[in-house]
């Protein structure tokens, strides 16, 4: 990076992961949902005579909650303790100095500010689109990076490049995935509902590696198709029985309970897992309206209920806060 050119900007999308969840690391057919909201990574350069690294994030209110100052030679902080998010900071920056080592060698200070779209606790892919981000900045394989660092399938660094819903494959040769028409026409029946449990991707990764799956490949096989029905699906119908068959199949593989039986036994439509069960988000569809949706959803104690068309889109650019322009309310997420 030449210091004559003053300012960079990147942007990564966020993620949600429909189907595939955990054997997508083994080569199963994944649908993923690319989100409107994402990260953004600006950096700016400014000649000195002490070069370093400051760094400071924000989250969507434009609350600064977290800021570092680095040494350029091994990251290390200056003058300040470590902790677990400069920590992981440190490391993906390490990573992406082996990958490229010409990554930020120059005699400069180096200011980086991070910007979220959604709130920090949301399990959308803050790392993901990070590791992305700064990925694009140091002229680096954003897959390798991640698989350095964060480990997974890597479907969450195809989402932050992609610009719509994609299948997503991890093959033996390296990540595969491709554009999909998902864009159903029965999309005002989904909704997303966080359950404030963020899913940490180490501990989903331990859990499934320790478990003992019996005919693993027919089970890969079995998700795989699912992922390609539900793809397809033409009726809300359709793609609820799919989504049930695959809640039933990945239950009964690794023996986990599904959200539905343990919060929501009583609803009337279909609710799933996304990514890691027990994690952030889920998909709920329903055949009644908004309003008495999320009534349901509110008396259960889950005041989050986002309409699909929100938060995914097939012509992605970088948007303002969908619905967010100072602050998160219930009230406004439930209009």
């Amino acid at each position: 990076m030449s210091v004559g050119q003053r300012e960079q900007y990147f942007f990564g999308h966020g993620k949600l992961l429909l189907s595939g969840e955990y054997f997508v690391l083994d080569g199963a057919h994944a649908l993923a949902l690319p989100t409107r909201l994402g990260q953004s990574l600006t950096v700016r350069y400014r000649k000195t005579f002490a070069p370093k690294l400051i760094w400071k994030s924000f989250d969507v209110e434009g609350h600064k909650w977290f800021e570092a100052e680095m040494e350029l030679w091994q990251f290390n902080s200056i003058n300040q303790e470590t902790n677990e998010t400069l920590e992981v900071l440190r490391k993906i920056l390490q990573e992406a100095r082996v990958l490229n080592p010409h990554f930020l060698r120059e005699e400069v200070e180096v200011t980086v500010e991070t910007k979220l779209d959604f709130p920090v606790d949301w399990g959308l892919g803050s790392s993901s689109s990070l590791i992305y981000n700064i990925a694009q900045w140091a002229y680096v394989s954003p897959f390798e990076l991640a698989f350095r660092t964060l480990g997974g399938s890597g479907y969450d660094i195809a989402c932050a490049q992609s610009l719509g819903p994609i299948m997503y494959q991890k093959k033996v040769e390296g990540p595969s995935w491709r554009q999909v028409n998902f864009n159903p026409a029965f999309a005002s029946s989904i909704y997303f509902v966080s359950l404030g449990k963020k899913a940490y991707t180490s501990e989903a990764l331990a859990y499934y590696k320790k478990a003992e799956i019996k005919d693993k490949e027919r089970i890969i096989n079995i998700i795989s198709h699912l992922t390609d029905e539900i793809i397809t699906a033409q009726t809300l119908g359709e793609f609820e029985s799919l989504l049930l068959t695959h809640e039933k199949c990945v239950s009964d593989a690794l023996q986990l309970q599904r959200m539905q039986d343990l919060y929501f036994s009583d609803y009337w439509g279909v609710v799933k897992s996304l990514g890691a069960w027990g994690g952030d988000f889920v998909l709920v569809t329903s055949d009644r309206g908004q309003a008495e949706t999320a009534s349901y959803f509110r008396e259960k104690g889950f005041s989050n209920l986002i309409p699909y068309a929100d938060l995914i889109g097939n012509y992605m650019t970088k948007p303002s806060p969908f619905y967010l322009p100072n602050s998160i309310s219930n009230e406004t997420l439930l209009q």
